[in-house]
């Protein structure tokens, strides 16, 4: 069952929300050649700490950092490290916020300086297909529609969606129901309401969808070495429209 959040709940959200964007604006301002994803995820742990906050991700089911770092062809739940990031590199950093016990979860992927032309369009794509999901997470709406905005927008610009790795509910815990496919067909899956809470984080990668995991138990990569840029936000379905939390 789905838990529908008061407008006081969803205000609490918005706050966890407004540190983790706050977290990839800096981000955004530091992120360049050089600059490790270790480095990174410590800034982040960082700031949240100084703004009241607590990375939700550190611990989580035995996760050691308070970020993913995703670079390149990993695809996601990537592990923070030493290696600094290139020229041309791409990089996803994932983080949840807790603030007074709600949380909030946002993913970017940032160009390290300037990207091919494939690449910046594989992460503009990304970016436009997150946005075509969030216009459908209005009441009545059906999860599938997420799904089919966000699929139909990749693979016509000629993207694939990873279809492993899915949205969610949240509020209290990081993981509620329900879950958000992102292949999904318009008219399936569980209506939307009023005070529902979800993330909407579609992958799209360059080449095949297919993922294997890593012997960390974590790290998820594309098979045929394809890049790959992921986008999210936390977003509450309201009467008045969907409402992204984790934006400025």
């Amino acid at each position: 069952m789905t838990e529908l959040k008061t407008e006081e709940e969803i205000g609490c959200i918005r706050k966890a929300g407004r540190v983790v964007a706050e977290c990839h604006q800096a981000i955004a301002r530091r992120i360049a050649p050089g600059v490790t994803t270790l480095e990174i995820d410590r800034f982040v742990e960082r700031m949240m700490v100084e703004r009241g906050a607590r990375p939700a991700q550190k611990g989580y089911r035995g996760y050691p950092f308070a970020t993913c770092a995703s670079v390149n062809e990993i695809v996601c739940h990537g592990f923070p490290d030493t290696v600094p990031l290139q020229q041309g590199d791409i990089v996803t950093i994932d983080m949840v916020a807790d603030v007074d016990g709600w949380k909030a979860d946002s993913a970017w992927t940032y160009t390290i300086g300037k990207g091919s032309p494939q690449v910046e369009y594989l992460l503009k794509t990304a970016k436009q297909a997150l946005f075509r999901g969030i216009q459908q997470a209005l009441p009545g709406r059906r999860i599938g529609d997420i799904g089919q905005a966000v699929r139909q927008h990749a693979e016509s610009s000629g993207f694939a969606v990873v279809p492993s790795f899915v949205g969610h509910g949240i509020g209290r815990d990081i993981h509620e129901p329900p879950e958000v496919s992102h292949v999904a067909r318009a008219g399936s899956g569980g209506m939307l309401r009023d005070g529902t809470v979800l993330t909407i984080e579609p992958i799209l990668t360059i080449g095949r969808p297919e993922v294997w995991i890593g012997s960390d138990g974590w790290t998820a990569q594309t098979r045929d070495g394809s890049w790959s840029a992921q986008f999210e936000h936390t977003v509450a379905v309201t009467a008045a429209g969907p409402v992204i939390l984790t934006a400025l």
